[in-house]
């Protein structure tokens, strides 16, 4: 490979015409995730008959097991498989989870049924560890850099990928959700699994419209490789270097004529300057140069800003574990708060409470389209910026909403608690609380907001931001921080409970009636202010990946993308 990050594409078709086929198998995947995940809760408390805070754990270590094998998955990606191989064989991993959900339900024996079910959960996690850091990156992938209307098309991409989702997503919580609770679960399980069989067949049918990635190597140890180098000449000075710097690898192989091979070379950046010494020239490097050169010694220009671009997102990356961690109480204490309230209309119809997450799925469905056709064009002629705004620009102001939103819960859980002793409901469980659902309205549209800034900005930063033969394991990478989220919110519900029982009543009780699950909103509160300040330090040093040179398209030098 040359002194550059270098994509090789087999097919030559792309853009919007292969990107839908990729669009609908995960749009299937998303249906089949949120139809079991959004009402999670209520199967393990009214069929397993797990307490509250048993379920919510449950739920948060299996999303964040769901969330962590994508490392793995983006690995053999980028080294072995390639982005579509593993995109399919995961997708038929994830089927054979999803078939066993339904098979659980028939099972006797309440033990062997929890076996089972929870089975069927990490094999649906081990699928999704190779399907969600590249179904993403695969679908971007048709889009190319070089081509000036497919670099365009690029940026609404991620506005309508994430569309797609939600849409998906929306779906299965206001359909699946009746379905599970007022006919059974089994049906409502397999219909999810038939969603995920027609989405994988409709994938298949893509197929000579793919543009595909080639593997080009471990990409980790690309890294090794710069760490090591420098650490050999740690002693050279980065001004001093008689012989120059290593800036080619090898000379450019010639192209077969079924496949594109696209070039993208990094400017040169001032962060992070020790690892520059792995670029340097020495006397022995010299003396050996007209033999093969030691990649752990000597490492080209490129190599090493690559690994200057993972670098600089690892703060940005821990600063966003306190978002994720919030977005995990969507799928746990919003569902129980909703199911204490007034969900009726009229005389005979009950709102399931899982149903208030399509709040989430109908804001962003309205706001997606409005950002990219009215928001962004309107800043673009301020900013000059192709997206209007930066991508760390628009995570902040999903941070702030996330930190707003908590406060929010808070209060309205306030309110709910003040309602129930004043209506002596403290030790009724089962009463409903004379307090209309609709007070957590808000707190489900702040959620949507946030995502719309929050999470699509994240996908948009760690797939541009990343080296291109390494944009399955950013995509993990974004989703990993996910996982993260899931383990602290775990984490915290522990700690929450171990420290208020020490000193005085538990917080979070299986009676929310008697529970301060306000309380802890306010925890989540404070914890993303403290993450917001952090991340704001971060965003305002980050530095922009910038090309230096194209070998086709673009001329401009230096850009920031």
């Amino acid at each position: 490979m040359s002194d550059s990050t270098a994509i090789i594409l087999k097919q030559t078709k792309g853009g919007w015409n292969a990107a839908i086929f990729i669009i609908v198998v995960e749009m299937t995947e998303r249906f089949a995730f949120y139809g079991l995940a959004s009402n999670l809760i209520t199967f393990l408390t009214n069929e397993l008959g797990q307490s509250t805070a048993t379920a919510a754990k449950q739920i948060n270590t299996w999303i964040g097991v769901s969330c962590m094998f994508p490392i793995l998955g983006g690995f053999l990606a980028d080294s072995i498989l390639g982005r579509f191989k593993t995109v399919l064989l995961s997708s038929f991993i994830y089927l054979l989870g999803i078939v066993m959900l339904p098979l659980s339900v028939t099972v006797v024996a309440r033990r062997m049924r929890e076996k089972v079910f929870f089975m069927a959960l990490y094999v649906m996690a081990v699928g999704e560890g190779g399907h969600k850091p590249c179904v993403m990156t695969f679908a971007a992938d048709q889009f190319g850099e070089a081509n000036a209307e497919e670099k365009a098309a690029k940026t609404s991409f991620f506005n309508y990928w994430y569309l797609a989702i939600v849409l998906s997503s929306s779906i299965a919580v206001l359909a699946l959700i009746f379905i599970q609770e007022r006919v059974s679960w089994s049906i409502g399980f397999s219909i999810i699994a038939g969603s995920v069989g027609i989405g994988i067949t409709i994938f298949l049918i893509g197929i000579p419209k793919y543009r595909k990635q080639v593997p080009v190597g471990s990409p980790l140890t690309r890294i090794a490789q710069v760490i090591v180098a420098a650490l050999k000449k740690w002693r050279l000075s980065s001004t001093r270097h008689p012989y120059g710097l290593c800036h080619d690898e090898e000379d450019h192989k010639s192209e077969s004529t079924n496949a594109t091979k696209i070039v993208y070379l990094l400017a040169r950046t001032s962060q992070f300057r020790f690892l520059d010494k792995a670029t340097i020239i020495d006397e022995i490097d010299h003396a050996t140069s007209n033999k093969v050169r030691d990649p752990w010694r000597l490492c080209p220009v490129n190599q090493v800003e690559e690994v200057k671009l993972v670098l600089r997102l690892i703060p940005i990356w821990i600063s966003l574990i306190m978002f994720c961690a919030t977005l995990t109480q969507l799928n746990t204490f919003f569902l129980k708060q909703g199911s204490m309230m007034n969900r009726t209309i009229g005389d005979h119809f009950t709102i399931p409470p899982a149903a208030f997450q399509s709040i989430v799925g109908v804001t962003i469905l309205i706001l997606i389209p409005l950002y990219d056709r009215v928001f962004v064009p309107m800043l673009r002629k301020i900013t000059n910026h192709h997206s209007g705004i930066t991508s760390l620009q628009r995570i902040g102001v999903g941070l702030f909403v996330a930190t707003f939103n908590m406060m929010i819960c808070g209060l309205v859980e306030a309110k709910r608690l003040k309602v129930a002793r004043d209506h002596g409901l403290i030790d009724s469980p089962k009463e409903v609380v004379p307090m209309s659902s609709l007070w957590l309205l808000p707190q489900y549209m702040l959620v949507g907001i946030g995502d719309v800034f929050t999470i699509v900005g994240m996908q948009e930063l760690f797939y541009d931001q990343m080296p291109e033969t390494m944009r399955s394991i950013g995509a993990a990478i974004f989703i990993s921080v996910v996982g993260v989220g899931s383990f602290v919110s775990t984490g915290m519900i522990s700690t929450v409970q171990t420290i208020s029982k020490r000193h005085g009543e538990q917080w979070l009780v299986n009676n929310l009636n008697r529970a301060h699950l306000d309380y802890f909103y306010w925890v989540i509160a404070l914890l993303n202010a403290l993450s917001l300040c952090f991340y704001l330090f971060i965003a305002n040093r980050f530095v922009y990946k910038k090309l230096q040179k194209q070998d086709k398209g673009d001329d401009d030098e230096g850009q920031e993308v």
